[in-house]
């Protein structure tokens, strides 16, 4: 068998073009994973090896009565903030979403969610027991913040203290 133009339908592809075709496709598919692998997609696991946040706090969420979820500092489990019932749309579902995945592995609230804030300035909710990050600032700024005011100051204070 030569190597000729590969005939399908009445029209002649050159092989050579063909060859180049699946080398262009191929060096796509390698590039971007390479690019994951190098933390240039924004992933914030990677940005998390290459330096330390500005700021984190550990944080566990407990449903009230009344609707509202306290905020709970693991480290002496105080309530350091609380979300109101009927607000923060953004945050409650943020944190559902969340607790429903470790609700589907069979995992309970005793490892703490970490919530990070990077040098780029990217803020980055973390669980740590299912490996699930978000990245805040995909929401816009207003949904950002439902979360940044939750760091604590660089005096040691919460920001937004919402009790």
């Amino acid at each position: 068998m030569t190597a000729g133009p590969l005939r399908h339908a009445g029209s002649a592809i050159p092989r050579l073009l063909l060859i180049a075709a699946a080398a262009m496709l191929a060096t796509s598919v390698i590039g971007a994973g390479l690019g994951r692998d190098l933390g240039q997609d924004g992933d914030p696991r990677i940005a998390a090896s290459s330096g330390a946040p500005t700021s984190l706090r550990e944080m566990r969420f407990v449903d009230r009565p009344d609707g509202g979820i306290d905020i709970i500092d693991p480290a002496d489990e105080q309530v350091f903030a609380r979300l109101a019932p009927g607000e923060d749309g953004f945050a409650r579902a943020t944190l559902r979403g969340l607790v429903r995945d470790r609700k589907k592995l069979d995992l309970g609230p005793e490892i703490p969610f970490r919530l990070a804030m990077w040098p780029d300035g990217r803020l980055v909710l973390d669980d740590p027991a299912t490996g699930r990050h978000v990245d805040l600032r995909a929401f816009g700024p207003t949904n950002r913040e439902a979360f940044a005011r939750l760091l604590p100051r660089t005096d040691g204070a919460p920001i937004g203290d919402r009790r």
